[in-house]
Formats: structure tokens, C-alpha cells, sequence
């Protein structure tokens, strides 16, 4: 049964606000030594095997200006496309990284191994691809996206497949800036908008 909203308001929503750097990354808030270690400081430890790659990047908001405090967080698989605790998987890659934009210039920096491609569920194919997750400021719902990378075969990628306006495609396609280093923006509104994932 439907509720009269004179009953039950609804309540005001809540953004991350500028607390979520203080409880999930107190170091880079300022506040050092709050946990033994932090979690996700990075996605690989010495020795991962595969190419090492850097992502950079600025989360743009609707007037082009960058986000200063977003935070985000990315998983993958290791460089054969196994996930950790999959049989196999490469030690060295835990696959999940947590950090935040540059306070200054809004610029985010991921150092990983680039994955591999992997089979989901019913045999389909996942080209190479990071998951990333993004929380800021007037932000009330954490976004999902993708980062695909432009020098990977992605034509069979299940996800790229299913984005009905095919113009927005390339939105979740990381540029080659050069050897190893790669640029992917994401773009809360406009006309170039990221594709978000309701997941």
C-alpha cells in the first residue's frame, strides 16, 4: 500500500560530504596512523607480473571544472584476467586500490598492471577493463564506470555491447598517452557524459 506523503516525509539526502577522506583514507586527510595499515593504498605489490601501467585522469563536474576531493576506488583481475582468491591468481595483485584526487589540481593517478580479458558468467567475454567506483561532494549515490583501455581488442566486450547510444562508447575508453601511461577522464554531465553503470 502506497504511503500519503503527508504521513512520511522524505528525508533529505545525504552526500559523502568532506568527511569520507577522514574514515577511509585518514592518512591522505591528514590523520596518519589511524589504522596499522590503510586499506587499498595500492592494487599490486612488488613482483606482479604483467605491464605495469599509470591512469590519469580528473573527475570534471558540469561546468568542466575538476572535482578536488573525489575519492575512488578500482578493482580487477591480475594480468591473466584472474580475480584474487581464483585459483591461480597472481599473489602480488589484490586488485583493489582506494585514492583521491590531487587537492590542488583535481588530477587522480592509478599505478596498476593492466588486466587481462576474463570469461563471465556464461562463458561471456569482459575485455580488459578496470572497475571504478567514485564518491565526492554533492555526489549522493556512489557512481560506477568502467575503464577499457583503446589498445585492447574490446569489439566482444558484453558491457561495451549493451551501451545503446554507441556516440557515448567511447566514454569508458582510457587514451595511450604514451608507453605504459594512460588518460581517462570522467565527466559527471554534458554532452561527453561517462557512462555509469546501476549496479
Amino acid at each position: 500500500m502506497v504511503q500519503k506523503l503527508e504521513n512520511l516525509q522524505e528525508t533529505a539526502s545525504q552526500t559523502a560530504g568532506p568527511y569520507v577522506h577522514i574514515g577511509l583514507m585518514p592518512t591522505y586527510a591528514g590523520n596518519p596512523g589511524s589504522y596499522e595499515q590503510e586499506i587499498g593504498v595500492s592494487p599490486i605489490s612488488e613482483g606482479a607480473k604483467g605491464e605495469i601501467i599509470e591512469i590519469r585522469g580528473q573527475v570534471i563536474d558540469g561546468t568542466g571544472g575538476a572535482i578536488r576531493d573525489a575519492m575512488l576506488e578500482s578493482w580487477q583481475p591480475d594480468a591473466a584476467g584472474i580475480f584474487p582468491g581464483q585459483p591461480g591468481a597472481d599473489p602480488a595483485v589484490s586488485g583493489l586500490c582506494r585514492f583521491a584526487a590531487d587537492a590542488d589540481s583535481g588530477e587522480f593517478v592509478l599505478k596498476t598492471v593492466k588486466p587481462g580479458a576474463f570469461k563471465g558468467r556464461g562463458g561471456s567475454h569482459n575485455a580488459p577493463h578496470i572497475s571504478l567506483w567514485i564518491a565526492a561532494r554533492g555526489i549522493n549515490i556512489g557512481l560506477n564506470t568502467r575503464i577499457y583501455f583503446e589498445d585492447e581488442d574490446n569489439a566482444n566486450d558484453r558491457i561495451l555491447n549493451a551501451v545503446e547510444l554507441k556516440h557515448r562508447v567511447p566514454t569508458l575508453i582510457a587514451k595511450k598517452t604514451g608507453d605504459g601511461q594512460y588518460r581517462f577522464d570522467v565527466r559527471l554531465q554534458g554532452d561527453a557524459e561517462t557512462v555509469f553503470l546501476d549496479i
